[in-house]
């Protein structure tokens, strides 16, 4: 593979590769499997046989649709897409495959409904996969087609039920080699220059209620992201593992916090948004609620007025054969009126201090 130098400065690809990194990114691939989330019950042969025969799973737009492989995941997703996400029929057939008869049956026969929600757990953020279908950004939907969710993690808000924010973790990966990885389709990375196609892949709920991706690229590279929700916040932790036999550097991540579905954030301006030291902020209106993001080490804070996101975008240390780094990240909310001050508080914790890298 021929080693490319910087893509902002070196001109290498056309000039929407420089205002997409600005702007922000997704993955782009079209084979569809469904996660081994929560449960796991038999296969359900004949049911699979009926939503594959049926119409309506090849009219899903944009590569949303995502077929379980059983009943323990369909039960999981149904749950996740009509308690939390509050999808549409439509948007739960766009992704499922199911059409509106037996979507209804299934729903009836998992007892789902709006009418038997379950309450939230008290003492925790509630953080949960993104289902994919409906589309997390508001503008700029010509820099994120066909967006992919196993970089996608929704965090919903403490002030409310309905509202929540889709963090993509990571949304893009460059290096010396060019645009390594990308969770939606824009620019052509490294492997869609080469025809390659990446498989699809799910976010692994672990015992200890955490959520983990991990993915290992043709060239050797692998990469992977842990999310841990707390009382008051979600701890992450980033790496990425050189597996080619070439020293690897110029490792920019971007990590985007997408606001369409928190209300009172989705105004597509800066102007409520605050960049410093790392973090990047964005307020209501009134300025009594607030959404933090942060991630070390920090490589640039920034915003997308159009989507409208909030970036705090790290950069993993040059990286030799063999050598594993790693970043930490921090999510949180805060209500009140002294932003300035819970900034401290949060830098305070030492949550920078565990960054820290590994050789084999």
């Amino acid at each position: 593979m021929t080693r490319g130098g910087d893509i902002q400065s070196s001109g290498s690809l056309p000039d929407k590769a420089h205002h997409a990194e600005r702007d922000g990114y997704n993955e782009r691939t079209k084979v569809i499997v469904m996660p081994a989330l929560f449960r796991n019950h038999c296969l359900l042969p004949l049911l699979m046989m009926t939503i594959i025969a049926c119409p309506s799973a090849s009219h899903a737009g944009e590569g949303q649709l995502r077929m379980a492989k059983d009943d323990a995941e369909l039960r999981a997703w149904l749950e996740n897409m009509v308690w939390h996400h509050r999808y549409s029929m439509a948007e739960i057939q766009q992704v499922t495959g199911l059409d509106a008869t037996q979507l209804k049956v299934r729903l009836t026969e998992f007892n789902i409904s709006d009418s038997n929600r379950p309450p939230r757990v008290a003492d925790r953020l509630l953080m949960l996969p993104y289902p994919g279908g409906r589309h997390p950004r508001i503008g700029f939907l010509d820099g994120a087609v066909d967006p992919q969710r196993e970089t996608k993690l929704s965090v919903f808000c403490p002030w409310d039920d309905d509202s929540y924010v889709v963090m993509d973790v990571p949304e893009a990966i460059w290096s010396d080699l060019g645009l390594t990885y990308l969770a939606h389709t824009h620019v052509k990375t490294i492997w869609d220059l080469q025809g390659t196609q990446l498989e699809q892949q799910e976010w692994q709920h672990r015992d200890d209620g955490s959520f983990e991706m991990q993915r290992r690229l043709p060239n050797g590279i692998e990469f992977g992201t842990t999310a841990t929700t707390m009382s008051d916040h979600i701890v992450m932790t980033m790496f990425l593992k050189n597996g080619t036999k070439q020293p690897l550097s110029d490792l920019r991540v971007q990590n985007c916090v997408m606001l369409k579905g928190a209300k009172g954030f989705d105004q597509q301006t800066n102007e409520n948004k605050k960049f410093a030291d790392g973090y990047a902020v964005a307020g209501s209106a009134d300025g009594t609620r607030w959404i933090i993001s942060g991630w070390n080490p920090i490589h640039r804070a920034w915003g997308n007025a159009r989507c409208p996101c909030l970036h705090s975008d790290p950069k993993f240390p040059d990286c030799a054969p063999g050598e594993t780094q790693t970043l930490r990240g921090w999510f949180s909310f805060y209500q009140g009126t002294d932003i300035q001050t819970e900034l401290k508080r949060i830098e305070a914790t030492g949550w920078r201090q565990s960054t820290a890298k590994a050789s084999d």
